[in-house]
């Protein structure tokens, strides 16, 4: 029920509450049923959500480098939790202010291993294989014009990518 009432306080716009409900649901499974559970690994996914739309892509990525690769090992890589997982790494990693040329370059090389198997698993229309694309080529946009050191390009191309038009849940 507490994620439910986090998903309401996120559509009310209040952001810190849903945050802090979040944290709290992934850390009562945590401790409920380990890290390695499907449920703990969801909620993991939905406090990073949570992070995102306040914009603190350092916890953000910091959560996910520690249960994406749990998602990727109790899951698999096919399973779309482990996919939505990595794609929300990756956009954490480009839309950083702070972010490297080689954290773009990671992230661009994230997005294009997981879009084929988004296609192939969940199919090319699928909210998830479409939103995993846009990530893409924004991520590429990101790349090109930091590459081409156009920081205003830089600038546009993140903000074409807000997360919230993104469907991570």
């Amino acid at each position: 029920m507490q994620g439910n009432l986090a998903n309401t306080y996120r559509h009310l716009g209040r952001e810190e509450e849903a945050l802090s409900m979040r944290r709290d649901v992934y850390s009562g499974w945590l401790r409920l049923v380990g890290e390695e559970h499907g449920d703990t690994i969801r909620e993991a996914k939905n406090y990073a959500i949570s992070l995102f739309n306040l914009q603190r892509f350092e916890e953000a990525k910091a959560l996910l480098r520690k249960t994406v690769p749990v998602g990727r090992r109790v899951l698999g890589e096919s399973d779309e939790l482990t996919l939505k997982m990595r794609w929300n790494y990756a956009v954490a990693l480009y839309r950083d202010d702070g972010a490297t040329l080689n954290d773009i370059r990671e992230a661009v090389s994230t997005l294009e291993e997981i879009e084929p198997i988004a296609r192939r698993v969940l199919g090319s229309a699928h909210p998830t294989t479409t939103g995993i694309n846009r990530a893409l080529r924004a991520s590429r946009g990101v790349l090109s014009a930091r590459d081409d050191g156009d920081v205003s390009a830089v600038r546009e191309a993140v903000a074409a990518t807000t997360l919230r038009g993104y469907n991570h849940t």
